[in-house]
């Protein structure tokens, strides 16, 4: 049975956007086993051939099976940060998110966020996932920074900017991590736009001083 490296020998160098998607089919497969199996039982060249390609070629995409969830991680930030950059003038933050962002309603969307929060979920007890998870944000601050700077009318590399952008991508990431594990444990869980919100207000007001009232 010929596998997907055997029919791509000898075509032209595959396009950016080809191996984006190829990217993207290898971390639905790698989160469905992990899902299945856990991440112990799980190898990279089973992930590997679950979407027809030798363990060589995946290993010169992701260097760890673990780094396999990366595009899909991705995805579930990108969303959220395609929200930030229409954020208009004279309208706070939140509730900014408020009133724009929704869960995906397309099907393949939607089980791309499913799977994402099942990554999220699985990183509490599997470090390798976490490092990875933890990678993505960080990735996101600068792309943050961006957004505010443009809005504050200040430079990316601002201290306050930078400041700012490192307190929404923690807001972005706790509120995901609460999420996942509620819904991994089948908890009925509160509005995640209203969660995401309040973890944002968190986050961008002034934090209390000594003696202050709560």
């Amino acid at each position: 049975m010929k596998t997907l490296d055997d029919i791509r020998r000898g075509r032209a160098p595959m396009s950016d956007r080809r191996r984006e998607l190829q990217r993207l089919e290898i971390s639905r497969a790698a989160v469905a086993l992990f899902r299945e199996h856990g991440v112990h039982a799980t190898s990279g060249e089973r992930i590997a051939e679950e979407v027809g390609l030798s363990g060589r070629t995946l290993w010169r995409w992701f260097r760890t099976k673990e780094s396999c969830v990366e595009p899909l991680l991705a995805r579930s930030i990108d969303a959220v940060v395609a929200t930030l950059r229409r954020w208009p003038a004279g309208v706070g933050l939140d509730e900014h998110l408020l009133a724009e962002y929704r869960p995906p309603d397309d099907p393949v969307d939607a089980a791309d966020a499913d799977a994402a929060m099942a990554v999220i979920a699985l990183s509490r007890t599997e470090p390798g996932l976490r490092a990875v998870w933890l990678a993505v944000h960080e990735r996101a601050e600068p792309v943050l920074a961006e957004v505010i700077a443009a809005r504050a009318g200040r430079e990316p590399g601002d201290l306050d900017v930078r400041v700012h952008a490192a307190a929404v991508a923690a807001a972005l990431r706790i509120s995901g991590e609460d999420l996942a594990v509620e819904l991994a444990a089948g908890v009925r869980c509160a509005d995640p736009v209203d969660r995401l919100g309040r973890a944002l207000r968190a986050a961008t007001t002034t934090l209390p001083r000594a003696g202050d009232p709560a």
